[in-house]
């Protein structure tokens, strides 16, 4: 079962004031804040290894253990840990990680799904300030919201994002959202990195630092040409991207100047 979205194309405003169609909207979510996870769980002690050997958990202590949930960020939709968000060129990925954004740093409901306010970076390294602030004005006016930050620069994982990403969440305690557009600007390179190997490796550093920090790192990345009965085929490089990841969306049209988009959506927290 997927769950389709349509979604605004680049050439109409996506302001915050538009209604958008869900044309599926799920109500059972796997992941539910209010809710603990086992209604039995009474204490959550510390696991250890004896004698350093393999540190295992009886089925009888994992039921006894209190585990908390992830914090969403879009309820049913978006939470902590990494995700990968996919679509052709030139098909309003952007626009739409703009929209993302201002919803978040505004508090604002993203269609039918309730947000929870927080500081939100854009790490926007295909683009220049310039053309940030001629995207915003169009989608959203001269409405501002002082919690959305946006950086056109960054380090690679390998010359010292994590740091860069770690002095922003220091200073803004508040921060849930870090958007990456896109991967391919912070990725190492190497000889072998569109291995699984390489690719798995990767979106593991980002998902052990959003793991770490409980928030989430929404990675823009590239579908390949050929297509897939299977739209999550279409990832470009090897399944390691996506076997590493929390979940992925994967945005696509029937042409590219269609006025709406269907996404699609599994991850291991949200319903597909």
């Amino acid at each position: 079962m997927t769950n389709k979205i349509k979604t605004t194309a680049p050439v109409s405003s996506v302001g915050a004031d538009g209604e958008q169609p869900n044309m599926k909207n799920h109500t059972e979510i796997i992941t539910n804040e209010t809710a603990k996870n086992n209604l039995q769980a009474t204490n959550c002690p510390e696991k250890s290894g004896r004698g350093g050997g393999l540190q295992t958990v009886s089925m009888t202590e994992l039921y006894d253990t209190v585990y908390p949930p992830r914090t969403p960020v879009v309820e049913g939709f978006l939470y902590s840990g990494t995700y990968l968000f996919v679509g052709a060129p030139k098909v309003g990925k952007s626009f739409f990680m703009g929209q993302l954004a201002y919803h978040v740093a505004m508090g604002l409901p993203l269609w039918n799904y309730p947000v929870r306010k927080g500081t939100v970076l854009y790490l926007a390294l295909e683009d220049d300030y310039a053309r940030l602030q001629r995207r915003l004005s169009v989608m959203f006016g001269v409405e501002c919201a002082d919690n959305l930050f946006f950086a056109t620069q960054a380090k690679t994982l390998n010359e010292g994002l994590d740091g860069e990403l770690e002095g922003f969440i220091k200073e803004h305690k508040d921060a849930r959202l870090i958007i990456i557009d896109t991967l391919q600007k912070v990725r190492e390179v190497g000889g072998d990195r569109y291995s699984y190997s390489s690719d798995y490796e990767i979106v593991t550093k980002l998902k052990s630092f959003s793991d770490k920090y409980g928030v989430c790192l929404l990675v823009v990345h590239h579908t390949r040409k050929l297509e897939s009965e299977d739209s999550f085929d279409m990832i470009s490089g090897t399944n390691g991207l996506l076997g590493a990841a929390d979940g992925a969306f994967i945005m696509h049209k029937k042409k590219r100047t269609d006025n709406t988009a269907v996404m699609d959506i599994v991850g291991r927290d949200q319903p597909d």
